[in-house]
């Protein structure tokens, strides 16, 4: 399976659409090389803005320009351009519905050799909870830019989450990203896992290794956690003996919390396969932190069989209060 570099596709996307719409502008809290917002500063230095380390400023200063009717892109690692800049998000893009749209860089554990402080695992909760803003998480490259045009597109506040890692190729190229709808990337009968970003690659591998035990696995992309079509998930847990989150953020606040309170009152098991409620750490590359974390296709399957197995237990259990 190919890779492709989540970041580059969004800088390459920002100067393509730099051709196409001269209302586009971009903000830089020193990070452009990470980022890959340099690509811009170099074909468009002067729709080009280098704020410094300094994403409140960032943040209050793409408001004024969506305000002069720019559609203004701030730039920085997820932690800082979520947690950081969150008062300013609130106070002067959401409440306003301004035409800001976010890019949160090496999010997750992706910024492996950095730690917590540069580890954004609440990122999503964050955003999520925020009215007026919508929240995108691209699963590869291809889906990335795909959604970086959609969020040109989409009038009002956007969180678009990259992450540092090159992942897999799985979305089609020509296929399209619509807000709000979740893809289903393979068709099941047993169990219906609702993935996003890095942990969609990790769930088609783990139906792979389910389907030579017998198991049926449908696999769906969630890339839109904020909007995103209640009934459509709904329609996609029916019928099936289990359900499963996958998400490289924190278990609260995130996919989990969103597929959870869709599907409440369901009475179909839901587990997910997540970070605790616990910050990440430094590690020598960003697989090792995901193993530590349980972030694996193997934690998906063990989770897929816990799930099968106490409905047998759970079964026998009646058949034997019966006799």
């Amino acid at each position: 399976m190919s890779k492709q570099s989540q970041r580059k596709a969004y800088g390459e996307t920002l100067v393509e659409l730099g051709h196409e719409n001269e209302k586009i502008v971009v903000l830089e809290a020193d990070l452009g090389k990470s980022t890959m917002s340099i690509l811009f500063q170099q074909e468009f230095p002067e729709r080009y803005f280098e704020m410094g380390i300094a994403e409140q400023n960032m943040t209050s200063f793409a408001a004024g320009l969506a305000l002069s009717g720019k559609i203004a892109f701030t730039n920085s690692f997820a932690v800082f351009s979520t947690g950081r800049s969150y008062d300013q998000i609130r106070q002067s893009i959401c409440t306003a519905k301004l035409n800001v749209k976010i890019n949160g860089s090496s999010a997750g554990l992706s910024d492996f050799g950095d730690g917590a402080t540069h580890q954004a695992i609440e990122d999503i909760s964050i955003m999520r909870s925020l009215p007026n803003m919508s929240v995108f998480v691209p699963m590869d490259a291809t889906e990335a830019r795909k959604i970086v045009r959609a969020a040109v597109e989409h009038d009002g506040p956007v969180y678009i989450r990259i992450s540092r890692s090159d992942l897999e190729d799985h979305f089609p190229e020509d296929g399209e990203f619509k807000v709000g709808k979740p893809y289903v990337l393979r068709e099941g009968t047993d169990i219906v896992m609702f993935a996003c970003g890095i942990m969609v690659s990790k769930a088609l591998s783990a139906a792979q290794i389910l389907e030579k035990e017998g198991i049926s696995v449908k696999v769906v992309n969630v890339s839109s956690l904020k909007p995103l079509d209640e009934s459509a998930i709904r329609n996609l847990a029916k019928g099936v003996k289990g359900i499963i989150t996958a998400e490289e953020h924190s278990v609260i606040g995130g996919l989990t919390s969103a597929i959870t309170y869709i599907l409440r009152g369901q009475g179909t098991p839901i587990e997910p396969v997540a970070v605790m409620d616990t910050f990440g750490q430094s590690g020598f590359n960003h697989d090792e932190l995901l193993e530590y974390y349980g972030l694996t296709d193997t934690a998906i399957v063990d989770t897929v069989q816990r799930i099968l197995k106490q409905q047998v237990d759970d079964l026998k259990i009646m058949e034997d209060n019966k006799l």
